[in-house]
């Protein structure tokens, strides 16, 4: 038992662990609708789009928080509007900026001649969330999955059959910006948890093995939940006990998560 209880003795691994599990079950439940719709490829994309909205506010001495929400709802919104020219494609945009996005942020960084902060940029350090980093994060999260509450319908009829949404007068183009946007500020309270590089996986993997034990949209955003709130919990302590990074170990907990789902179905079907 003691197991359980050693790590919660200290503030900052509570913090950690309730952040972990805020950012889980909002990435989690996004994410539902991003697999759905096949868009995981664009939170992808903005997750790297965030990195030099970090570095300048880093620079500038500002939040953190706010050079990437700026960063990436600015890529978001860029992408949809760019994409209403029919000569060029959104999967190409998708590609295409935030990756010039990226090498931005990597050449900011170039300048600074450190690369302490780097790591955490792009890894994450769910293990220094502040008390400020928490309300934030909590404050997003409270948006984000309000928003999912009050236009779940919508959401769902557009993520399962976008053409008769369409067809019934539904603003499908406000739903996927609405999508985007709220897509962004996921990825802005995934990036304390894993970084840019691998929040990715948070919206991804969970929903991902939720899916291979149900069709059913509602049972899968809840079982997504619970997996993301098990890799958040379960890669602090591997974290914790193992002295590795928090981020890596988070995702490669919801990995796990994945096989184990997968390997149920395998043996349930045999």
């Amino acid at each position: 038992m003691h197991y359980l209880t050693d790590p919660l003795q200290y503030v900052f691994i509570q913090r950690a662990i309730l952040a972990a599990v805020i950012i889980g079950v909002v990435c989690a439940a996004l994410g539902t609708f991003v697999v759905l719709r096949r868009m995981a490829v664009v939170g992808h994309a903005l997750t790297h789009s965030a990195l030099p909205g970090l570095v300048i506010a880093y620079l500038m001495g500002g939040s953190l928080f706010a050079g990437a929400l700026i960063a990436t709802v600015m890529t978001a919104l860029g992408i949809g509007y760019l994409a209403r020219d029919e000569s060029v494609y959104e999967d190409t945009l998708v590609g295409m900026v935030p990756n010039i996005m990226f090498a931005f942020g990597i050449l900011l960084i170039s300048t600074t001649k450190s690369f302490r902060d780097l790591f955490s940029m792009l890894f994450g350090n769910i293990l220094g969330v502040t008390e400020g980093d928490l309300h934030l994060i909590m404050l997003i999260a409270a948006v984000s999955l309000l928003a999912l509450f009050l236009f779940y319908k919508e959401l769902k009829l557009f993520s399962v059959d976008p053409d008769y949404a369409k067809t019934i007068g539904m603003p499908v183009k406000a739903l996927h910006y609405g999508i985007l946007l709220f897509l962004s500020f996921t990825v802005v309270v995934g990036i304390q948890a894993v970084g840019t590089v691998l929040t990715n996986a948070l919206l991804v993997i969970p929903v991902a093995a939720a899916r291979l034990l149900t069709e059913r949209l509602g049972a899968m955003m809840a079982l997504s939940c619970v997996f993301a709130v098990l890799s958040a919990i379960g890669g602090i302590y591997l974290s914790y006990y193992f002295g590795t990074a928090s981020g890596a170990s988070i995702v490669m907990f919801a990995a796990v998560m994945f096989a184990g789902a997968w390997v149920y179905k395998f043996f349930r079907k045999a």
